[in-house]
């Protein structure tokens, strides 16, 4: 046989779309298969193809064999259910408040302390800090939060680890440096003044909705973490540390001695000016006798805490809301039995990474995300939808479609249940991003048992319609959350409190609609398009608040914008494909650090990670460019990263909590992107439309 009938040969042997229609002739030969796959591979390694390179397989047939590996992982850690769900790593902050909480709680468990502590120390940069992500510079709010932690976990400020760590937080101002919400936590263990802490009045619960200033205004997961804050600033509960345990010497002065005051900006007006003057008036209220109204809004916070738990003990989905949830109801009076609260632990525990050394603390789980993306880079891959496997995915995605009203209904009178959440359970708080993607992967999964897709898809798809925000974008959870006015607010010092649209899910929504038909002839679309429109960077890329960062955001515009029929040889467009060009690594990968959200000469810069990779390639070949050399590279970068098993590495956070503080790691990113990214090229080639 000629050298080139065997590649052939074996690129159709390892083509997913012929192992389909073949596996179930193999059967109980599946093994055999396997091996002759795998004796073909040693054959072609020493062959010389005529492509000027030596020892090189033919890069179909390399291709090819990606795809069926990273196929045969996604379905090796696919759940009994169907889903797929992997850990969102983020950082240390979190498992340092799950022991805080016990001891708030009144409830240590030694050996979950220890386990904890063990998780922190493993996660000490070697200047002695804590940073919030992969490689990134010490953080100085993660690093107090982790030193306190250690100290009530038993750990000796003489300890080599704690000595290193207090060094760099005083080299970096101290305890006064931290973020707000960890001056709050300190409060609740008496190591941090209240007067140096923002107020947060318990009566906003009572502002109407027709007040410019009112809860509905905040973010869904700010509003789910201020209700219960109010409660527990209103009664500034102390729990007390055992002598020799406090954090005294990381103040750069003594305690006692530190002015707390907020800093004012410069001249007579600004909102920063006001809202300090705010804080002073709130504070003098705070000292008087407890009124008939303070009463009655502790009481509706009580309630609408307790309104807003899900049946599962989760409160929004996130760690911090529950964690704040739980401590107001004992701080009400409610006792660790109390039902509540004893399911709130439990949704806890079960965001919790364990093994038999350590813990540590996930901010949220994200199921219906993972299994929506899994789901569709593989039907993309050429797996049928009506696989047995992807029938199982896509009736456990069905199944978490919300059907109550959530707190979006509020600002939104007009729609119906009908998203999807981030979570196992959330069920107050859909999100659009999931609701897009699960909608664009079940779109052709056909078949369902006792699912009526259409009215299944229909709901959904209102609902994310109606969520559209008055620019033309689409936000995460909510219906213009966009008043810049509550970035002054002195509490929201990390301005995350706003929920305003953002192109990279407003991209992501025109990829559905352009995959159900819709051109810019629709009016919702031509909003869309001139709102990506204006929110372009100068240099051609947009903005990604979910993912890291304007390759993120570039990624999911262009896509979008090439799936409703847009020209990809306009100018605006073009620039965008232009700057995904220019800022390929050498490696031939792509990668941007978290750094690029704190100082603009990170744009676009960074070490090749392969999910980074897939999104700069799916948008290129989406808008015409596989036979372009350079897109050649990016999937080359991905064959030659491949692990045996299928997966990837990726040890760097490309996932966006919040700009600036919050970043995470999603470990399934490094493989369903790539999944995707090789898929769509291959689909891009045979189909012929590479320019």
């Amino acid at each position: 046989m000629k050298q080139d009938q065997k590649v052939s040969l074996l690129t159709s042997f390892i083509n997913p779309s012929v192992f389909t229609q073949i596996k179930d002739r193999i059967g109980s030969k599946k093994k055999l298969y396997e091996d002759q796959i795998k004796a073909s591979l040693n054959k072609l390694e020493s062959i010389s193809l005529e492509s000027g390179r030596e020892h090189l397989l033919d890069p179909q047939c390399v291709l090819s064999l990606a795809i069926k590996k990273s196929q045969d992982y996604h379905f090796s850690v696919q759940h009994p259910d169907g889903h797929w769900v992997a850990e969102l790593e983020a950082n240390v902050t979190l498992t340092a408040e799950v022991i805080f909480l016990m001891h708030f709680m009144d409830m240590v468990d030694d050996e979950k302390v220890q386990k904890c502590a063990r998780y922190i120390l493993s996660r000490q940069s070697p200047d002695g800090s804590w940073p919030i992500f992969y490689g990134g510079d010490g953080d100085i709010s993660a690093s107090v939060e982790a030193y306190f932690a250690l100290k009530l976990a038993g750990y000796s400020p003489d300890k080599k680890c704690m000595r290193a760590a207090r060094e760099y937080i005083l080299r970096n101002g101290g305890v006064q440096k931290v973020r707000v919400i960890t001056k709050i936590m300190l409060g609740f263990f008496n190591q941090y003044t209240w007067e140096g802490i923002p107020s947060l009045p318990v009566e906003m619960i009572f502002i109407p909705r027709v007040c410019s200033f009112n809860l509905y205004e905040f973010s869904s997961w700010a509003r789910i973490c201020v209700v219960p804050l109010t409660v527990l600033m209103h009664y500034k509960p102390i729990v007390a540390v055992p002598d020799g345990l406090g954090i005294e010497e990381l103040f750069s002065d003594s305690p006692d001695a530190q002015e707390h005051r907020f800093d004012k900006n410069s001249g007579l007006l600004s909102w920063n000016n006001f809202f300090i003057g705010v804080d002073k008036v709130l504070k003098l209220l705070e000292k008087s006798p407890i009124s008939i109204s303070k009463k009655r809004a502790l009481k509706k916070a009580e309630k609408w805490i307790l309104d807003h738990q899900d049946s599962s003990g989760d409160w929004g989905g996130i760690f911090p809301a529950m964690a704040f949830s739980i401590m107001a109801l004992r701080t009400l009076g409610y006792l660790n039995d109390f039902p509540p609260i004893k399911k709130g632990f439990e949704a806890i525990e079960r965001f919790q990474i364990k093994d038999e050394s350590m813990i540590h603390q996930q901010s949220c789980v994200s199921p219906v995300w993972d299994t929506a993306w899994a789901s569709f880079a593989l039907y993309e891959s050429g797996i049928s939808g009506s696989d047995p496997l992807l029938q199982k995915a896509a009736h456990w995605l069905y199944n978490k479609q919300t059907t109550q009203f959530g707190d979006w209904k509020v600002k939104n009178q007009n729609a119906e249940p009908g998203g999807w959440s981030f979570e196992y359970y959330n069920e107050f708080y859909p999100d659009t991003d999931d609701t897009g993607v699960v909608i664009m992967a079940l779109l052709n999964i056909h078949g369902v048992k006792g699912i009526r897709k259409n009215d299944r898809i229909t709901k959904g798809l209102s609902w994310l319609m109606n969520l559209q925000n008055s620019d033309g974008g689409w936000g995460a959870f909510d219906k213009d959350v966009n008043n810049p006015i509550y970035n002054q607010i002195l509490f929201n010092d990390l301005k995350t409190m706003l929920d305003p649209s953002c192109p990279d899910i407003t991209g992501r929504t025109l990829e559905l609609l352009g995959k159900l038909g819709y051109t810019s002839e629709f009016l919702p679309v031509a909003l869309a398009v001139e709102y990506l429109k204006r929110e372009q960077h100068p240099d051609g890329p947009w903005y990604g608040r979910w993912g890291v960062n304007y390759i993120y955001g570039t990624w999911a515009a262009l896509t979008g914008l090439q799936a409703i029929g847009e020209d990809v040889n306009q100018a605006y467009i073009q620039r965008g494909i232009q700057w995904l060009f220019s800022i390929q690594n050498s490696d031939g990968g792509w990668g941007e650090s978290c750094l690029s959200y704190h100082s603009s000469e990170y744009i676009g810069k960074g070490t090749s990670t392969p999910s980074q990779t897939s999104w700069a390639l799916i948008a290129l070949v989406s808008c015409g460019y596989a036979d372009d050399a350079r897109v050649r590279r990016g999937i080359r970068f991905l064959t030659d990263k491949q692990l045996d098993n299928g997966s990837w590495e990726e040890p760097e956070f490309t996932g966006t909590g919040f700009p600036r503080s919050f970043y995470i790691r999603y470990h399934m990113y490094k493989d369903y992107f790539p999944l995707l990214a090789l898929s769509t090229y291959r689909k891009a080639v045979n189909s012929g439309i590479a320019s």
